[in-house]
């Protein structure tokens, strides 16, 4: 069973989560769902702390689970340790969405052939905007995470997709569906993606 892999990336702010909650609670309404699972992440960070719905577990407990080897990719950032488990990605067939990190990418794209990387971006104002309004930095750590988006990776690569999040989240989440429907062949566009 062949799966491709679909990492997305990009600082904090600008709204990844976000489009990715969206895309998953409009895919789940199609009466014939894609081949299209996102992957769960385990984050060493509480529930309450994010708007991402992944495995919530302290440094100790992620520390055993990577000996254990049970991440397919795993990184930090932030003061906090991110994993994917093997099982989210191998043998589900189709595609599979992973929330990546850019400082991880170039070993995500050796560990996995023929990655399609989304890079997700926004205007600097609107990610200091997004930023200040779910008040869980101060001000001068928002402003030390938009300091380091500016610095942190490079361009696109030949064949990456980009997707300035910048709009509207209906108008923005449209956008991604129409890229990664010409990308993966996923029929996502319609009726999923209509604007409501």
């Amino acid at each position: 069973m062949s799966t491709s892999l679909i990492y997305v990336m990009g600082p904090s702010g600008v709204g990844k989560d976000s489009l990715l909650n969206w895309l998953r609670a409009h895919v789940g309404r199609l009466p014939t769902p894609p081949a299209l699972h996102f992957a769960r992440r385990t984050v060493t960070r509480s529930l309450d702390k994010s708007n991402e719905d992944h495995e919530a577990v302290g440094f100790d407990a992620f520390a055993q689970l990577l000996q254990a080897g049970a991440f397919a990719m795993h990184w930090q950032a932030h003061g906090l340790h991110y994993g994917v488990r093997h099982e989210e990605i191998t043998g589900r067939g189709g595609w599979v969405m992973v929330n990546g990190s850019r400082a991880y990418a170039d070993q995500a794209r050796a560990l996995f052939a023929g990655l399609t990387v989304l890079h997700v971006s926004a205007p600097e104002a609107v990610v200091r905007a997004r930023l200040t309004a779910r008040q869980r930095e101060t001000s001068a750590e928002v402003e030390a995470r938009i300091q380091r988006s500016q610095s942190a990776g490079g361009p696109p690569a030949p064949g990456d997709l980009h997707l300035v999040n910048e709009g509207t989240l209906d108008a923005s989440a449209t956008a991604l569906c129409e890229l990664l429907q010409a990308r993966t062949g996923l029929q996502l566009v319609a009726p999923v993606c209509v604007a409501r």
